[in-house]
């Protein structure tokens, strides 16, 4: 469940992030370099994907080991911004609870 929390917090942030980002390109770049340099610098590997508005593809990539994770988007163009990053990743796959059930 908190992976697709995260997942749909993601999602909801890069819709809102992506006219943004694209003003502000110093923190993107062609994917293919995003995704070489996430994997080389801190082994993070992809472990959500979503379609956002536009044909923008979110994604979460993640270090399982080391708890490092990273949030980009990207844009039909093909460049992949990066939206956010931090630290204490943890995949779960919790089950949804009861209808009726208040968070």
């Amino acid at each position: 469940m908190r992976r697709l929390y995260l997942s749909a917090l993601a999602a909801i942030v890069a819709l809102f992030a992506v006219p943004t980002m694209a003003q502000n390109l110093q923190h993107c770049a062609p994917r293919d370099q995003v995704v070489a340099r996430l994997a080389d610098k801190y082994g993070e590997s992809r472990q959500a994907v979503g379609l956002g508005s536009n044909n923008a593809v979110m994604e979460v990539f993640a270090n399982i080991e080391g708890g490092s994770w990273t949030i980009t988007v990207t844009m039909a163009n093909g460049m992949t911004c990066l939206i956010a990053s931090g630290q204490a990743y943890e995949a779960l796959a919790e089950a949804l609870p009861p209808k009726g059930d208040a968070l």
